[in-house]
């Protein structure tokens, strides 16, 4: 059953100007995160960053909270498959699967959550 769907837009100008900001990346992204994160270029951490942020904030819209009291940034990690596909990790709503998808273009990134409920007594 799906529970909720967020969308969530993002400019990476807007981003790209945190990369060098150690509290940023440390409030946004988890350990995990943290280091894929370092161990990319300039333009693919802006990419990063702002992916995660965006994955994040919809995440969040999709519970229908925003980023703030109940869901933090630090609830879910966002990474990515062998294949490259996104997914997302949130040990605190184990009853749920999360549908992730991020897209980029040179000014922007986008994304779409869904996440699904699963059987047994809901997480929210």
């Amino acid at each position: 059953m799906i529970k909720g769907v967020g969308i969530d837009i993002a400019e990476l100008k807007r981003i790209r100007s945190h990369i060098d900001d150690t509290a940023f990346v440390r409030r946004v992204l988890t350990p995990e995160e943290r280091d894929c994160f370092y161990s990319l270029d300039d333009k693919r951490k802006a990419e990063f960053l702002a992916g995660r942020f965006s994955a994040k904030e919809a995440y969040a819209k999709a519970r229908g909270t925003g980023i703030g009291q109940e869901v933090s940034f630090q609830d879910l990690s966002v990474l990515n498959d062998p294949s490259g596909r996104p997914y997302a990790s949130a040990p605190l709503f184990r009853r749920e699967k999360i549908h992730l998808s991020i897209t980029h273009t040179d000014q922007m990134v986008a994304t779409v959550c869904v996440i699904e409920g699963l059987s047994g007594p809901s997480a929210y």
